[in-house]
């Protein structure tokens, strides 16, 4: 931040007037010279201002998308999960059948 205030006052300077005219005065040069620094520091701060908002803009777009693919994972993960709780039930029916019908009833069970 201290280098673009450094930076500022330079471009900044640029402004002043090298040498005084002859039939001017020294009041309203300065007077002039004053006025161009403030005119280049107000579009200096809104060319930043500007910048700033750009970029707030480009983030909250990129935020907005990350969001929405945070959702899109969600519903999947929750859709993964279902199918392995349905997938574990399933399991459970056939390794029950399997003991029922398969393995003989006087048979121990290792």
């Amino acid at each position: 931040m201290e280098q673009l205030a450094i930076d500022t006052l330079g471009e900044v300077r640029k402004f002043a007037p090298k040498r005084p005219r002859k039939d001017s005065d020294p009041m309203d040069e300065s007077g002039q010279a004053v006025l161009a620094m403030l005119q280049k520091a107000a579009d200096l701060s809104n060319d930043n201002c500007d910048r700033a908002m750009a970029w707030a803009h480009k983030l909250s777009i990129q935020l907005r998308a990350a969001e929405d693919q945070i959702s899109q994972l969600q519903a999947e993960n929750a859709r993964v999960q279902d199918r392995a709780a349905r997938a574990e039930t399933w399991l459970q029916v056939i390794h029950k059948e399997i003991e029922e019908k398969l393995l003989a009833p006087g048979r121990p069970r290792q």
